[in-house]
């Protein structure tokens, strides 16, 4: 007698599925620090040549749902500062993105000289990013039923997977597009600074944080 494992463990239902699925569009396609560096790049390199970073996005943040969902919350609910040193090493280096995108060279020179992001940054970067922690967190604090738990943040990867990479996609063709308009070095510099004072602004709750813990009590 086979056993259907959807009547042991329950899968995520429909209800949950919608709801899931739509969270990750939003939180995926809206503004964030990985959106930001993506039309960065396609400006600066186009969509082929930013293909590695787009992809270790997607597969970055895929895998982080996974490790975090399965216990990795857990170390740093015990280990508040490793926690604390991960998120301030990853503002620090969000900022000396920033610097990197505003100083890019106009669009030729930066297709002879310059280097997109690689598959394995752009994966490890997830780890340091504060939006993606945020929509980690909340993914599986309310779309992730207790129940078959496990079974469910594997269904809940790839749906994140599937919805993610399309809509970050969206940014790297917009950053292409612009190559086709912004053809002189000013206006491609103008551009890299927008985005690279989008990328400082993207930090401004770990500002507020650092403020508050230092205010005058």
């Amino acid at each position: 007698m086979t056993m259907d494992l959807t009547e042991t463990i329950p899968l995520l239902s429909g209800s949950l599925l919608g709801p899931l699925a739509l969270f990750a569009l939003v939180s995926s396609i809206t503004p964030g620090p990985n959106n930001i560096m993506l039309a960065s790049s396609g400006l600066n390199f186009g969509f082929r040549r930013s293909m590695p970073h787009m992809l270790g996005v997607n597969l970055g943040f895929t895998l982080m749902i996974l490790l975090v969902g399965a216990g990795l919350g857990a170390v740093f609910h015990s280990m508040p500062l490793l926690y604390t040193l991960l998120k301030y090493a990853g503002a620090a280096y969000l900022l000396y993105l920033a610097w990197k995108i505003a100083t890019a060279g106009q669009i030729e020179e930066g297709a002879r000289g310059a280097r997109p992001i690689t598959f394995m940054q752009a994966a490890a970067f997830q780890w340091v990013n504060p939006k993606a922690w945020v929509m980690v967190v909340g993914l599986a604090a309310t779309y992730i039923p207790e129940s078959g738990f496990f079974l469910n943040l594997i269904v809940a990867a790839l749906v994140c997977a599937v919805v993610n990479l399309p809509s970050i996609g969206v940014w790297v063709t917009f950053g292409t597009a612009l190559r086709r308009v912004l053809r002189q070095p000013a206006a491609v510099r103008a551009f890299n600074v927008g985005m690279a004072a989008l990328l400082v602004i993207s930090l401004y709750p770990i500002a507020l944080e650092l403020a508050a813990h230092f205010a005058p009590r």
